[in-house]
């Protein structure tokens, strides 16, 4: 019995399971989808200016963005599976300590902080690594399904979750139900499920004997594709981010119902899941890095749509526009990484890109803020981050064919085993 269970539990396909589980409760779902739900009764019971609130999710950036590169080198050195199990426990705590918080900016700001380091350890560095070690044919569809299903459902599911808790037990008692969430979904599946990738120098596992390729840190910043890349990624996610934060609070000030504001975040996120399956999908058959831009424009028409409209099946259409444009920014950048650059480095090298990401996701929340406290609207900053869009999609566009880099490395010869 134990050996069907310990058969079970390092199949392939509980990989899958635990890394999609794992982002299911990682900071996306669980602290920046669910964020906008709590600005405004924060904000109201301490009366404190919006900008003031939402500078927390620039305060997690900072910490989480500092973070990063170390924990991509810790999983690099030590195996994903410790950090995970560790930082799951921890990040469910800092979620939690959250409901203590009391009208002290300075309190407020380092409870934050802390769960941008603890978030740090489920974000997409590590879990990506798993995937992209485990997999090589159909990478882009095995990274689509862990990151759109994990992130998405729990970006679907959080939202609504939360709404109730606050309902019933208000905005502290759904700092605790969250952490708990984390706690009771993800340590189990994650403990059982969660194994690293195969090492190049075992002969009994590995399907290939070729050494691991790819480029160093050092040598991928040194190209134009990785800022190319980084650029256009960290500019389109943190556009389309800080909507994503925003749409319960935008709608609640158009005078629509909690309830309708929080579906339509949920579309918003539901179709986030079923595109970042569907990019991967895609670059599965059509590797062409630049056949991703014409979608930073679907989110842009989003935006606007989002923006002019009070109707609510119009809005539905741009929650979905905009799913589109995040669900291929989120889903793109595992895949871009490891076919660009390959696996020797990818820890260090997803570091230090997801760093500079979480650190725009952090920012542009808090500048949509400080442009509602000085003008009373958002409705500039909807224009300039459909702008934004559009420049990611420039950028996009300049993208060399993959493979550009790998294949300009000198060629390695296979280890060589002993014989038996």
């Amino acid at each position: 019995m134990q050996e069907k269970l310990r058969a079970i539990f390092t199949r392939r396909s509980g990989i899958i399971v635990s890394c999609t589980m794992g982002t299911f409760v990682n900071p996306t779902p669980t602290v920046i989808t669910v964020f906008g739900l709590f600005l405004i009764p924060i904000a109201s019971e301490f009366d404190w200016p919006r900008s003031s609130v939402s500078a927390a999710l620039f305060v997690v950036a900072v910490t989480s963005a500092l973070s990063y590169p170390i924990i991509g080198r810790l999983g690099d050195r030590y195996g994903v599976r410790p950090v995970v199990l560790i930082g799951n426990v921890l990040f469910a705590a800092s979620v939690a300590l959250l409901s203590l918080t009391r009208d002290n900016h300075l309190l407020f700001y380092f409870s934050y902080a802390l769960v941008g380091v603890t978030g740090a350890t489920l974000g997409q560095v590590l879990f990506t690594k798993v995937v992209a070690g485990w997999f090589d044919e159909n990478r882009g569809l095995f990274l689509g399904i862990m990151g759109g299903v994990g992130n998405g459902a729990g970006a679907t599911f959080m939202p609504l979750y939360v709404h109730m808790l606050i309902t019933n037990y208000g905005w502290r008692g759904a700092y605790i139900g969250v952490g708990a969430a984390i706690l009771v979904i993800g340590f189990p599946i994650l403990y059982f499920f969660l194994r690293d990738p195969p090492k190049s120098t075992d002969a009994h596992r590995i399907v290939s004997s070729r050494p691991i390729e790819g480029l160093t840190l050092a040598q991928a910043r040194q190209t134009s594709t990785f800022w190319f890349m980084l650029s256009s990624i960290a500019l389109g996610a943190g556009c389309v981010t800080a909507v994503f934060t925003h749409v319960v609070p935008m709608l609640l000030d158009r005078g629509m119902s909690f309830d309708r504001a929080t579906n339509i975040l949920s579309v918003f996120a539901l179709v986030t899941v079923v595109w970042q399956i569907g990019v991967g999908f895609l670059l599965d058959r059509f590797p062409r890095p630049r056949i991703i831009a014409p979608f930073f424009l679907v989110a842009a028409i989003g935006v606007l749509l989002f923006e002019i409209t009070s109707s609510f099946p119009v809005l539905l259409l741009a929650a979905g526009f905009m799913g589109i444009g995040l669900g291929t920014e989120y889903g793109v950048l595992p895949f871009f990484i490891s076919r660009y650059f390959g696996l020797k480095a990818y820890g260090a090298i997803s570091g230090m890109m997801y760093a500079t990401i979480i650190l725009v996701l952090g920012i542009t929340p808090a500048l949509m803020d400080l442009a509602f406290d000085f003008t009373g609207s958002y409705r500039e900053a909807m224009v300039v981050i459909a702008v934004g869009l559009v420049l990611g999609a420039a950028l996009m566009a300049r993208l060399k064919p993959f493979d550009t880099h790998l294949t300009a490395l000198p060629k390695q010869n296979p280890p060589e085993y002993p014989a038996g």
